[in-house]
């Protein structure tokens, strides 16, 4: 039964005879539906990703349905037309469900180019390779767009697709010991726009030393993307390479050892073997080798403790051997012994700075051994005879990364100590700010603006550079500029974009915000600038709306844009703004004098390195000078902080006369502080600070330790003992382990042993951290392959040098052994053929064509096959909806006075009689109401109803023509019942009932007026 009721409610009966006539709306609508639909899917206006949702369009009969039984009391026009709006609304919305999306048709094709400059590519081919990329983008049509990317180990972007290719130089730096073609082709996929038929022409010789490149093309494949492929094709049937060098585990002092030279060769030949020990010569001898392996034994003799590399070469005639690369294997032997300590000094700085120091340790019964930061080792297996190393006033600028690197990671693996000694060239001021050694000290070089008022403002304009790598270049040393200054300071940078011309990539913000301008300098497209004019203006405009008390600008550029004007150039005068330039190969004499002239104007400084390596040194110096203000020159007498056995023995600090500011980090251990200055208050500044630092210990003392700010330190009668004790708390301890571990590489990959002489054998748990070139660490478990060792093989990520760090562990038992292993080139230089055959099936998974440099340009840019491309249009549809919903409301609920309307207008002539709907109906009530009362009694005796009813309409419409006008009846008088009529409360019906309450309502809003 209720089944039933609710079906009844859903589908009622009509109230009228249903013929086919009125269902021709709803086929009309059904079929124009169709129509429009079908059509704009077919003309390739629309496509609909969801076509099944159009069954849903069957919901129109049910719409009709209710419309035809006559329940919505409609008049015939109105009832068709709120038909039409709700099936509208019932057609929008499936289209809705359906999922529209606006198709578009592009003939376009975007081509990038992915170029191989892997070790195994030769100079010349990689020449060849880009002379074939400009050759096709030069004869490709003007609509199409290419772009550029390079790859090895890494991919880059050079040129992002576009119409124009503005290509000069590889300007990308990547790493060429290795090829990796799945990430090349991902970068290249991602680089091509949806909206256009995508290509990828790779240029490789098909070799695949990392990555997978199957997991890659499926991807292709699906987005329609060809990969059209040039192979560069070699084959080397001469080659002669070193492929290991074996050292003696275990070395003792005054005993003879061999080490084993393994040498292979394709062809039998000749030639001759050169052993060298720390980079001198200790055996030359020639040899004749088969093909295949050989193996040449050579003797060598350990005479003190240290660290000792060898080096192997085997020297052939040229036409003997192709790749020279290989030639050459790496090796080392560290023997224990005393630990020294390595004091690093400043090329340029004065010896008083360092020899009462050096003095002071050697004192201290220590072996000391002094280097300049130019002679300072690259890699930190070299620092492991050393038990402390001691940087005295020597700037940042002095180093390479890969030096800061070295100290760092022998701190934080090996556990060797550091220290800096302050002075006018050290922490903030020397430019160690976002440092690894930063990152090692107990102290950062931030500081708090109660500390430093004053602060700076730098501009950095970069301009394209023609030589290799020459806008990675100039992105690099952008980032190291910025990471010397103080969070405080302003920076911006400038760049001539070539789609917007001169702008700023970043306006100036504070350093401290340098996270968020990385991203910006990595992506940046720097161009040719055509002037320095534009650019120059720009960057002062910002300048003189910082409010810095220093400001500064720093141009790279190779001297061939036009020069600014003599107006501008005292514009920075004016300002005080001083312009550092940078010449990188300048195209002649001309571009250099103008360059110089405009450093030479402004205050600034003219550099013309002849070496792109120097480029960080220059910006990290030019940066510098906007940190001055951290040297504090005023003398203080230390104050104690927290007790340690530096201070043995110690009851009086003498005064110091000036200390460069910084600012303790969390856990360190504030040893001696500056006193508290009044502007600065709950600020303090700390001037002999250590923590712990991985394995290593560090210290920080931020004055210096010479005749300059130490001087009555220098003569102090503690100041040996007070050294003595502060390289006994940094230097590292000399720990009895029982763990042994030697490695060997072999091919692509690395094995690692360690053995436990340990007194009782026991299960260790051993694991190791191997940390090796481009600042990539892994972690390996060893596991037990024999009583007493353990191994485990590592995939090697690159030729360099690799630090191992093995842990075992059993119950409260911990020791550690260091070691690491050295490979001397790229697996690269173990290729020798190509293998087309690689990019043969690459062409053929993603329906690319193997390329031919005589045709290639038709066969790349020839097949056309337009792009259709869609997008969803969903928020038009949604908003068609929402203006449909109201337009329904208001047919079915507002009913329109067509006499009213016209009368606004003034159509026609104005017809006195009303023909408004509501008064017509009044109208016709009273008449009836009249006859009525006329039947039942005398007119003075008619009902209430009636006289209200006349009274209302004589005072609301117009007097209707023909009809005497009736005078309203007396407000003040009350009309009683008639008992004869039924006009009592208890009889009257529910309308009477309803008037009487309006008629005494509107009484009672009379007597208030």
């Amino acid at each position: 039964m209720k089944i039933k009721e609710l079906y009844r409610q859903l589908v009622p009966r009509p109230r009228t005879p249903v013929t086919w006539m009125r269902a021709v709306p709803l086929i009309f609508f059904l079929v124009l539906y169709a129509a429009v639909c079908i059509g704009l899917e077919q003309s390739g206006v629309l496509l609909f990703a969801r076509p099944w949702a159009f069954g849903l369009i069957l919901f129109s009969v049910w719409v009709w349905w209710l419309s035809i039984a006559g329940y919505g009391g409609l008049s015939k026009g109105r009832a068709l037309a709120a038909l039409i709006s709700r099936l509208l609304m019932l057609g929008l919305f499936v289209m809705l469900i359906a999922e529209p999306r606006s198709v578009r048709v592009r003939d376009v094709i975007s081509v990038v180019y992915a170029v191989d400059l892997s070790d195994s590519i030769g100079e010349s081919s990689v020449d060849s390779a880009l002379e074939f990329v400009m050759k096709t983008v030069t004869e490709k049509p003007q609509t199409d767009e290419a772009g550029l990317v390079v790859f090895g180990r890494n991919s880059a972007v050079e040129l992002p697709p576009r119409v124009s290719f503005p290509y000069e130089a590889l300007n990308s730096r990547i790493d060429r010991d290795a090829t990796n073609l799945q990430q090349t082709l991902s970068l290249a996929a991602a680089m091509l726009p949806e909206e256009n038929r995508g290509r990828i022409v790779l240029i490789s010789d098909g070799t695949e030393t990392e990555g997978s490149i199957s997991q890659v093309l499926d991807e292709l494949k699906s987005r329609d993307i060809a990969v059209d492929v040039l192979p560069i094709q070699y084959e080397y049937d001469k080659e002669v390479w070193l492929e290991n060098l074996e050292l003696p585990r275990f070395v003792k002092l005054g005993e003879n050892y061999e080490a084993a030279v393994v040498l292979s060769s394709l062809q039998p030949g000749s030639g001759k073997l050169v052993l060298r020990e720390n980079g001198k010569p200790i055996f030359e001898k020639d040899v004749t080798f088969k093909a295949g392996k050989n193996r040449y034994v050579v003797p060598i003799y350990l005479r003190s403790p240290g660290y000792y590399e060898y080096s192997a070469t085997i020297e052939t005639k040229r036409d003997e051997d192709q790749i020279r690369e290989n030639n050459t294997v790496l090796n080392y032997i560290f023997v224990e012994g005393e630990g020294k300590v390595l004091v690093v000094t400043d090329p340029a700085g004065d010896e008083r700075d360092w020899q009462p120091l050096v003095k002071a340790i050697r004192e201290g019964e220590r072996n000391v051994e002094t280097v300049s930061a130019y002679e300072f080792p690259s890699d930190s297996l070299s620092l492991m005879p050393y038990d402390a190393i001691v940087f005295v006033n020597v700037p940042a600028d002095a180093f390479n990364v890969i030096q800061l690197k070295a100290v760092h990671d022998s701190v934080f693996n090996q556990g060797i100590g550091f220290m800096m000694v302050g002075g006018d060239n050290s922490f903030g001021p020397g430019g160690y700010h976002r440092t690894v050694i930063e990152d090692a000290l107990p102290v950062t070089m931030d500081v708090t603006k109660k500390k430093v008022l004053p602060k700076g403002a730098l501009a950095i304009i970069l301009h394209t550079c023609e030589f290799p790598e020459g806008n990675t270049w100039g992105k690099r040393i952008t980032k190291q500029a910025i990471k010397v200054l103080g969070a405080q300071d302003d920076v911006g940078v400038l760049i001539y974009d070539y789609m917007d011309g001169e702008k700023w990539l970043f306006k100036l913000m504070p350093a401290g915000d340098y996270e968020k301008m990385v991203p910006k300098i990595n992506g940046a497209q720097i161009g040719d600038m055509p002037s320095f004019a534009n650019t120059m203006q720009l960057g002062l405009n910002g300048l003189i709306q910082s409010d810095a008390s220093t400001k500064h600008m720093i141009i790279i550029s190779d001297g061939d844009p036009q020069p600014p004007t003599p107006q501008l150039i005292s514009q920075f005068q004016k300002n005080k703004v001083s312009v550092s330039m940078v010449a990188i190969y300048p195209h002649g004499g001309r571009d250099i004098s103008t360059m110089r002239g405009i450093a030479g104007a402004t205050g600034g400084r003219y550099y013309f390195p002849s070496d792109p390596n120097q480029l960080p040194s220059i910006f990290i110096k030019e940066s510098k000078t906007l940190k001055r203000s951290m040297i504090q020159n005023e003398t203080i007498t230390p104050e104690v902080g927290m007790i340690s056995p530096v201070l043995k023995g110690i009851a009086e600090i003498p005064p110091l006369h000036g200390y460069v500011l910084s600012t303790i980090k969390p856990r360190a251990e504030g040893i001696l502080n500056a006193p508290e200055k009044k502007e600065a208050e709950g600020e303090i500044d700390p001037i002999l600070s250590f923590w712990r630092y991985g394995l290593g210990t560090t210290a920080a003392f931020t004055s210096d330790l010479s005749p300059n700010w130490g001087a009555d330190w220098v003569n102090w009668d503690h100041y040996q003992a007070f050294i003595k004790q502060l390289m006994i708390k940094i230097s590292r301890v000399q720990k009895q382990d029982h763990l042994k571990m030697w490695s060997h590489t072999s091919g692509n990959k690395a094995t690692i042993m360690v053995e436990d002489f340990h007194p009782e054998e026991s299960f260790l748990n051993v694991a190791a951290r191997i940390s090796g070139p481009h600042d990539r660490q892994e972690t390996v478990v060893l596991k037990q392959v024999s009583p007493r060792r353990y191994q485990a093989t590592v995939p090697l990520w690159g030729k360099g040098r690799y630090q191992v760090m093995a842990v075992g562990k059993a119950g409260n038992r911990e020791d550690h052994a260091n070691g690491g292993f050295i490979v001397p080139y790229s697996p690269e230089f173990l290729r020798f053929r190509s293998n087309p055959i690689v990019l043969d099936q690459i062409a053929a998974r993603t329906g690319g064509q193997r390329l031919s440099p005589e045709n290639a340009s038709e066969v790349i840019y020839g097949r056309r096959d337009p792009k259709t491309s869609s997008n969803p249009i969903f928020d038009w549809f949604l908003i068609a909806l929402a203006i449909l919903v109201p337009l329904d409301v208001g047919i079915r609920r507002i009913q329109l006075d067509w006499y009213v309307i016209k009368s606004w207008f003034k159509f026609g002539k104005e017809d006195k009689s009303s023909t408004a709907t509501m008064g017509a109906l009044l109208q016709r009530k009273q008449n009836v109401t009249e006859e009525l009362d006329s039947r039942k009694g005398p007119p003075d005796q008619q009902s209430t109803i009636a006289k209200l009813q006349e009274q209302r309409q004589q005072t609301t419409r117009p007097p209707v023509p023909g009809k005497a006008e009736t005078k309203p009846p007396d407000r003040k008088s009350t009309n009683k019942p008639d008992p004869t009529t039924g006009g009592t409360e208890e009889n009257q019906t529910t309308t009477g009932r309803l008037l009487d309450m309006k008629r005494r309502r509107n009484t009672d809003d009379d007597k208030d007026k």
